[in-house]
């Protein structure tokens, strides 16, 4: 699975005020740091940077291209930034992102066809976050059909259900699993990427790994292409590369309805088939699942 290290974002404490005062230390430090923790992408997350976006986006990315070749997710909704990105890249940059709002399609949409990138297809239409699976298919397939009329291929899209918090609302939480389950039906030539962590938003931080792991083993049962994650969570990595099979297999089992004998299971095992439960909404969320 391709992995898109999160960690260079604005709203960090060390990185925020690193690009406020364009100090490259603590930027390049951890470019380094999640190179090394094996993620594919680097994402740069300028947030809206409405003043002088362009210039800083393009020193960020110079920055972070001195001390580390990973191709790089440009994430921010000032257009003019992400095209001065585009053009300070080495390597085929990744878009983050294109959503259905007319605006965005408009100025993002010509930049990725010229610039030849691929492009994360947001599925947030002009009426805001869509409520169940078949409204993500219905917004997948149009945002497709205006990106394929620009002259964008199939296989350049990364098509991002948008993952909730499962402690605010269990329903989309499996309606983006449920549309996972019939991407590859209606669009077998796209890819797919999760902002993985947004499903652990607003719980406590200790908690946040299960939950994450948990359900990006569970969006892997569908073919999951691509994450978007804390570079630092070693396991996760380890899961993102194959390395924990066993793991993987329990939790789909569980998924297609299988309920081992408790006696059976490792601590580890236990606490994935319990958040399971959870993010499939068989046992309501709290913050002592897995002491229950």
């Amino acid at each position: 699975m391709i992995l898109v290290g999160e960690n260079i974002n604005v709203m960090s404490v060390t990185i925020g005020p690193a690009l406020k005062e364009r100090n490259p230390k603590p930027i390049q430090e951890l470019a380094k740091a999640e190179s090394g923790a094996g993620v594919d992408y680097l994402d740069l997350n300028i947030g809206p940077a409405r003043k002088a976006g362009d210039e800083l986006m393009s020193w960020l990315v110079e920055t972070v291209q001195k001390v580390s070749d990973k191709p790089l997710s440009l994430d921010t909704t000032n257009p003019v930034a992400t095209e001065a990105g585009l053009k300070a890249c080495k390597n085929r940059a990744l878009i983050n992102s294109v959503s259905l709002q007319p605006e965005r399609l408009e100025k993002i949409l010509p930049l990725a066809k010229q610039y030849s990138t691929d492009m994360i297809g947001l599925l947030w239409g002009v009426e805001g976050m869509p409520r169940d699976a078949n409204e993500r298919c219905m917004l997948a397939v149009d945002l497709i059909y205006k990106a394929n009329q620009m002259g964008i291929a199939s296989e350049n899209i990364w098509i991002d259900p948008i993952a909730t918090p499962v402690s605010v609302e269990i329903n989309q939480v499996k309606a983006c699993l449920e549309f996972m389950s019939m991407l590859t039906e209606i669009a077998p030539e796209c890819k797919s990427i999760v902002g993985l962590s947004n499903v652990s938003n607003g719980t406590p931080a200790h908690l946040r790994p299960y939950l994450n792991r948990a359900y990006m083993i569970m969006l892997m049962k569908y073919g999951l292409y691509s994450a978007i994650v804390d570079a630092f969570d070693a396991e996760l990595v380890q899961i993102a590369r194959g390395e924990m099979p066993e793991i993987v297999s329990l939790v789909h089992r569980v998924m297609d309805g299988d309920k081992p004998d408790p006696a059976s299971l490792s601590r580890k095992e236990m606490e994935y088939v319990k958040t399971v439960k959870v993010l499939t909404g068989e046992t309501l969320y709290s913050h002592s699942w897995l002491e229950i």
